[in-house]
């Protein structure tokens, strides 16, 4: 699948480096050429000697090298990868990335480049949940820089959370993505997925049982197609996909806000289960019980998203696909979700305590389109969501 790609791969200093060893030799299996650059940092966790022989080339890390800059090396080197994959991105290289530092060769290598760069960040989970680190994250996202992970999990220094780098094969499923061939190879594709929560205080909060995993099948399998995807998720509980652009918001507001942000697109996928109502105004301290009775709550009406980029007059998409998870006669209501919030497709699907579909693993739904109704077997997730980006590469190729 990465036959004649170029991967200019940059180690950070982590522990986690030694798995970038194990990345170069699947990388070069699925046939993907593999320049490595290797930090000074990452030279004391991986050798030189390892990494070079298993990538087959030369080894670069030292910006002043005299032979290689006598023909401005660190340039050549930015632009003829077709994409740059920085395994581990440690928090220092996050920082020099989102700061547009150029001290040594690996930050000068990313702020010169105009390729595309995917990062597997790897880190101690105090590090990653700091404040600077996440706004550093934010950034780099905006800048369009793609992430895979990390993971939680145990880690070398004795504690356990998120970030773990990625697994190399996960890591290579991401590169694939980004450098698919694939129908969708130019479009660009909007999913929502997951969750709202509604404060109504700072401890509690209105939701439903929506896990995302839904959503993100959908956009791996587009991603996997080519298409360049804006994957806008609420708090779930299932990990965002590798390779696309995430953007994490956890009110309906802050969706909407995310996905006006994100147009124009060739298509959207709206599958988050969006709140409907929300507190009108939520208490900054936490409510107490009194001896006076139940709390005093008034709710709002959330915005309506699907309905608001249906109906655009200029800048909608040429796809717009909503979701109806339903309980109750499910064809009549979607389809009538379809007529009044004014999308091309609606996914239908009984969300029934008995069908065990709401959080679980299976799906099973009818898409609804302007021409019918076509109801699909239960399946897994993944199943529905490659077959939904099927018909929608075949959609968008009609000029849908």
């Amino acid at each position: 699948m990465l036959a004649d790609k170029h991967v200019l791969l940059i180690i950070g200093g982590g522990i986690a480096a030694y798995k970038s060893l194990e990345l170069i030799r699947l990388l070069r299996t699925a046939g993907a050429r593999v320049t490595p650059v290797l930090t000074r940092a990452g030279a004391e966790f991986v050798t030189p000697l390892s990494v070079s022989a298993l990538a087959g080339c030369k080894v670069y890390s030292d910006l002043f090298d005299l032979g290689d800059e006598a023909e401005m090396g660190h340039i050549q080197l930015s632009r003829v990868a077709d994409l740059v994959v920085v395994a581990p991105a440690t928090a220092d290289l996050m920082a020099k990335m989102a700061q547009g530092l150029a001290g040594d060769l690996a930050a000068t290598l990313l702020l010169a480049t105009d390729t595309p760069v995917l990062m597997a960040p790897a880190m101690n989970v105090r590090m990653w949940e700091h404040p600077a680190t996440q706004r550093n994250l934010a950034t780099l996202q905006g800048d369009g820089i793609a992430v895979v992970g990390p993971n939680a999990g145990d880690m070398a220094c004795g504690e356990y959370g998120p970030g773990r780098m990625a697994e190399p094969a996960e890591i290579l499923t991401a590169v694939e993505m980004r450098l698919s061939d694939g129908p969708l190879i130019g479009k660009r594709v909007l999913i929502t997925s997951g969750p709202t929560h509604e404060p109504i205080d700072p401890v509690r909060y209105i939701a439903n049982r929506s896990s995302g995993a839904q959503g993100t099948a959908i956009a791996t399998a587009l991603a996997a197609l080519g298409a360049e995807v804006i994957f806008v998720t609420g708090p779930a509980d299932v990990p965002p996909p590798a390779g696309v652009k995430v953007i994490s918001v956890q009110t309906a507001e802050q969706m909407l806000q995310a996905v006006q942000a994100a147009l124009p697109c060739d298509a959207a996928v709206f599958a988050a289960a969006v709140a409907d109502w929300r507190v009108a105004s939520a208490s900054a301290s936490k409510l107490k019980k009194t001896k006076g009775g139940l709390p005093a709550l008034t709710f709002a009406e959330n915005p309506d998203i699907l309905r608001h980029v249906s109906q655009m007059k200029k800048g909608r998409p040429g796809l717009v696909v909503g979701f109806a998870a339903e309980t109750d006669d499910v064809l009549a209501n979607a389809t009538a979700k379809r007529d009044r919030k004014g999308c091309d497709w609606i996914v239908a699907n009984d969300v029934s305590p008995e069908t065990g579909i709401m959080g679980g693993t299976e799906n099973a739904v009818t898409l609804i389109t302007e021409t019918g109704a076509e109801p699909w077997p239960r399946m897994g997730k993944d199943a529905v969501a490659a077959q939904l980006a099927q018909r929608i590469a075949t959609a968008l190729g009609q000029g849908a």
